[in-house]
C-alpha cells in the first residue's frame, strides 16, 4: 500500500488452545505458541494433569505440546519418557497435600486408585503456571540490554506473571517531556579521569575508585562519561550506562510482600547494582496516578526531586527488575542520581548502589522514603510520591528498625 509505514498490532483474544487447534487444521507453523514442524508430526508431554491404577498399572493424563487439553490422553508410565516432568508431577502433588495435611494421595474406589480432584486441578494449574513463568523469563532476557541473567521463581504460591507490565531498560517519557537533552559535547580524555573529565566539568569529583567501586556519599551526584566523549567502552566513570552487573532472580516472598528480587551472585560494598526505570511523569499526573496506587496498596512512584520536584518516575505498569524490588526500613541499596547523556537537573538517571556486602541468595531492598538529595529534610523527603494525605500503606518488611509504614 502506498504511504505504508508500519504495521497495526491488535490483541489477540483467542485462547492459546484455540490457536493451536486452528493451527493444526489449517496446517500451519507458529513457534510462539508451540506449534512447529516436530510438533505436528510428533508428540511431546508437555505436562502431566492426573493419575490413576488400573489392573495393577500405573497411568498419568498426558498434555501433548502444541495439542489442546480436548486431545489429553492416559497413558502407562512405562511409556513416557520424561523423568522431569514426572519429578514435577510428585513434587507438585506432595507439596499440595503437605499444605492441606492430607495423609493420602490416593484413595480406593472400585478397584481404581485415583488422584482427588482437587489435588489433579493443583498440580494441572502448577505446570501451567511453571510454563508461563519459564515464557517469561525467556521474555524478560531477550528484552533487557545487559549480559547478566534474569530469572523467575515462585515457589510460594499459583500466581503466574504480571499481566500488565512491560520492561524497559530506559526512561519511556511522557508526551512532551524530553529525557535527552542537553548534551553536545563530551571530554577530551584519552585516560579518565583527567583535568577535565566529566564530573570536574560539571564541579563534582570522579564518583568512582580504581575498583569502580563507589567513593562518594549519598546526596552527592554521580556525572558519567556520554556519547559525545572520547574515552571507549573501558573508561572507569562507565558504570550505571552498562546496566546491571549481576544475575539477578525475581522471586515471591512466602510473607504477604508479592514479588521481590534476589541476587544470585555476591554484591560487594558501593556496586552498582541496578537502575530504577519507568515512565518519566509531571509531579501532577503522579499525585492523580498516587491516589490510585495507594487505594490498590502499590508504590511506584519514584520522585526526580534533585534539583526540584517537577518530574516523577511510575514504574508501575513499564519498569525493568527495580519494579519488583522491595522496600525495607534497613535497606541494603541506596539511591544516587545519575548524570550521562542529558545535563537537564529535572532529569536524572536513579541508580541503586550496595550500602554493604551482600550475599548470593540475599533479597535486595531500599528504602521508599530514600531520595537522592542532601535535604534529608525537607517536606520532599518522600522519595517515592508525593508526600501529601494519602491511605497508609503498613510495612511488611520485619526490620528492626521498621517505621511500621511505607508512606
Amino acid at each position: 500500500m502506498e504511504g505504508w509505514r508500519g504495521a497495526w498490532y491488535v490483541p489477540c483474544l483467542a485462547s492459546l488452545e484455540t490457536l493451536q487447534e486452528l493451527c493444526r487444521k489449517e496446517n500451519l507453523r507458529c513457534k510462539s505458541i508451540g506449534i512447529t514442524n516436530r510438533s505436528l508430526k510428533s508428540y511431546e508431554v508437555e505436562y502431566l494433569c492426573d493419575y490413576k491404577v488400573e489392573e495393577g498399572k500405573e497411568y498419568y493424563l498426558v498434555k501433548w505440546k502444541g495439542w489442546p487439553e480436548s486431545s489429553n490422553t492416559w497413558e502407562p508410565e512405562k511409556h513416557l519418557n520424561c523423568p522431569l516432568l514426572l519429578q514435577n508431577f510428585l513434587s507438585d502433588k506432595n507439596e499440595y497435600l503437605s499444605r492441606v495435611r492430607e495423609g493420602k494421595a490416593l484413595k480406593v474406589r472400585n478397584h481404581i486408585k485415583a488422584l482427588k480432584p482437587a489435588i489433579a486441578d493443583y498440580v494441572v494449574k502448577k505446570a501451567k503456571q511453571r510454563i508461563a513463568l519459564q515464557r517469561w523469563k525467556e521474555e524478560l532476557n531477550r528484552k533487557k540490554n545487559h549480559k547478566a541473567m534474569i530469572l523467575v521463581e515462585n515457589t510460594v504460591d499459583l500466581e503466574g506473571p504480571p499481566l500488565d507490565f512491560y520492561y524497559i531498560n530506559e526512561y519511556k517519557p511522557a508526551p512532551g517531556i524530553n529525557v535527552l537533552n542537553g548534551i553536545t559535547t563530551g571530554c577530551e580524555c584519552a585516560d579518565c579521569p583527567a583535568e577535565k573529565c566529566c564530573p570536574k566539568e560539571a564541579g563534582f569529583i570522579l564518583a568512582y575508585n580504581k575498583r569502580k567501586k563507589l567513593k562518594i556519599q549519598p546526596g552527592l551526584p554521580i556525572y558519567e562519561c556520554n556519547s559525545y566523549c572520547r574515552c571507549g567502552p573501558d573508561c572507569p566513570n562507565r558504570i550505571v550506562q552498562k546496566g546491571t552487573p549481576y544475575s539477578l532472580c525475581i522471586f515471591r516472598t512466602n510473607n504477604g510482600r508479592g514479588w521481590g528480587v534476589k541476587t544470585l551472585q555476591k554484591i560487594r560494598t558501593n556496586s552498582f547494582v541496578m537502575e530504577y526505570v519507568g515512565e518519566v511523569i509531571t509531579s501532577e499526573e503522579a499525585e492523580r496516578r498516587g491516589q490510585l496506587y495507594d487505594n490498590q496498596g502499590n508504590t511506584y512512584l519514584f520522585d526526580l526531586d534533585y534539583d526540584s520536584d517537577e518530574f516523577t518516575v511510575d514504574a508501575a505498569r513499564y519498569g525493568n527488575v527495580s519494579h519488583f524490588v522491595n522496600h525495607s526500613c534497613d535497606p541494603n541499596l541506596q539511591v544516587f542520581n545519575v548524570f550521562i547523556d542529558n545535563l537537564d537537573l529535572r532529569l536524572p538517571r536513579i541508580a541503586l548502589f550496595s550500602t554493604r556486602t551482600i550475599k548470593a541468595g540475599e533479597e535486595l531492598t531500599f528504602d521508599y522514603q530514600m531520595k537522592g538529595s542532601i535535604d534529608l529534610t525537607s517536606d520532599s523527603a518522600d522519595g517515592l510520591s508525593p508526600s501529601k494525605k494519602r491511605i497508609r500503606t503498613v510495612c511488611k518488611c520485619g526490620a528492626v528498625c521498621c517505621r511500621g509504614y511505607l508512606n
